[in-house]
């Protein structure tokens, strides 16, 4: 299998695609005026702890204050007493002992605390103490004394061998996790990336120390070097950015930290065709937002979001299949499983998902429809968890979500509907409008009733609702006048009751 990155570099917005085999895997972009939160450290202030909720509230600067939530807040049994807040490898410390939010924090405390979860909607960051330094073949995790390796590497012959060179490299008491891609990593690479991160912490720790919260001390990557660190694994084949300003950066970054990539990193010299269009990706991200996805059978997915959770259903659409309805329902539900897989990873949903399968009574056709589906999200590397298929055919699963998914990213709510997806029908809209005239009319000295309303209603009160009008004339004894005004929101209109 061919994989490839593409980075699209302008003025306003950075945007990568992962294809793999020629079809868009993943889609990220950022743009510079709403450039990601996720991995920076911020020297804050706790603005509000709430007992009943087991979090606090953090003041980090931004519009929205952040959410800490009490397990991720670790306090080190020798300085209970103390109000420094410091990282805890799997926060077994709070858990254990029970700790309430109110013990380890005081509104007004400066804290130190890194986003893990951007603002999304009307959310504010997620934050932890659980401060994290990744880097390409290494995570830092200061002030935790912990050797962890990526489950991703399987062989335990590798993962025993590696666990010992960060054993025998490491200073006392600090805490490593090695990366997936860090599988084939030699000695002097593991240790070019502990010397970095081990200094880019001392940096970090004088910096906070200077500072008054809320301030940042430290900014993550942004998305074109994130590329390097996140995405070139040793599957990546090429690497390919029309930016020559951005190409120039990336090969003096893997110069310092993956000198073995500098081959795979190439500029997009074309001026006649975009990078993304030579490459047939344009379309793809296009179709990426769509509620209706069909396959390829002729059946189709539908995918619906909320804030709370997106679900999935899953419809024989035009296929009748060949042999029987059992058959035909198996098969486009094969076809859905491998398809929702990869909707999801491309499309970036997170949090709750349910997915409406279409029943099926044979157990095995389930069990097979189920082990389908599990291996399909395999490739994603966002952490999920996969409940069995119900008996009405339902899958419940969990994704995390880290940033905002691609539909949030590229649209908004209509400005008619703000969200709904519906609007009042003109016909519900017209009522309305008599109501109110027949309910004033007592009311108002004048002969002449003038209404200012959106073309579409204009138009079905003087064709469809003609005679009804002429009725609401002859009980008001007024005279009704139709303004059409194309500027209206349909659903707003104007009474103007005139002498």
């Amino acid at each position: 299998m061919s994989t490839g990155i593409l980075i699209n570099s302008t003025s306003y917005e950075v945007r990568l695609a992962l294809v793999e085999d020629g079809t868009l895997s993943e889609f990220h972009m950022q743009k510079h005026s709403q450039k990601g939160l996720m991995g920076n450290i911020y020297k804050g202030k706790v603005v509000r702890v709430l007992p009943g909720m087991q979090a606090a509230f953090v003041d980090i600067g931004l519009e929205r204050t952040g959410f800490l939530y009490v397990a991720d807040v670790f306090v080190p049994p020798s300085s209970h007493r103390e109000k420094s807040c410091i990282a805890d490898c799997s926060n077994s410390h709070v858990r254990a002992q029970a700790l309430r939010i109110e013990n380890l924090l005081t509104e007004g405390q400066d804290i130190i605390v890194q986003v893990n979860k951007d603002p999304i909607g009307t959310k504010g960051a997620r934050l932890t103490c659980h401060i994290t330094l990744p880097c390409r073949n290494l995570v830092f995790i200061p002030l935790t004394d912990h050797i962890g390796i990526s489950r991703k590497i399987e062989d335990e012959e590798i993962r025993e061998k590696l666990k010992d060179q960060i054993e025998k490299i490491r200073p006392q008491g600090a805490g490593f996790i090695v990366r997936t891609v860090a599988e084939h990593a030699t000695l002097e690479e593991l240790e070019a990336d502990m010397e970095f991160l081990l200094l880019l912490w001392d940096d970090i720790s004088d910096k906070k120390e200077n500072m008054s919260a809320p301030a940042l001390v430290y900014e993550d990557l942004d998305i074109i070097f994130r590329s390097i660190r996140d995405f070139f694994s040793r599957d990546v084949d090429t690497l390919i950015i029309d930016d020559p300003v951005g190409h120039q950066k990336l090969l003096e970054f893997v110069k310092t930290f993956a000198p073995q990539l500098q081959k795979k990193i190439s500029l997009y010299c074309e001026k006649e065709l975009p990078l993304f269009e030579a490459h047939n990706i344009e379309a793809d991200i296009a179709r990426a937002t769509e509620k209706k996805v069909w396959l390829r059978s002729g059946g189709y997915i539908i995918i619906e979001s909320t804030e709370a959770l997106s679900v999935i259903d899953v419809n024989t659409g035009r296929f009748v299949g060949k042999n029987n309805l059992n058959d035909t329902i198996f098969k486009t539900n094969m076809e859905a499983a491998v398809e929702i897989a990869y909707q999801l990873r491309l499309r970036n949903i997170g949090g709750i998902i349910i997915i409406d399968f279409i029943d099926m009574e044979n157990e095995n056709h389930r069990e097979e429809l189920f082990n389908t589906f599990s291996d399909a999200v395999k490739k994603d590397k966002s952490r999920n968890n996969i409940l069995k298929l119900s008996e009405f055919g339902l899958v419940q699963m969990t994704r995390k979500r880290n940033s905002e998914n691609l539909y949030q990213l590229m649209c908004e709510p209509c400005h008619y509907c703000s969200g709904e997806g519906v609007i009042r029908s003109r016909r519900t809209i017209c009522y309305d409008i008599f109501r109110k005239i027949s309910r004033n009319a007592g009311k108002a000295k004048g002969s002449t009733i003038t209404l200012r309303v959106h073309n579409r209603i204009a138009d079905m009160l003087n064709i469809d609702e003609e005679f009804t009008m002429g009725l609401l004339e002859k009980d008001t004894g007024k005279r009704i006048i139709i303004s059409p005004s194309k500027d209206l929101h349909i659903e707003k209109y104007e009474i103007l009751w005139q002498r």
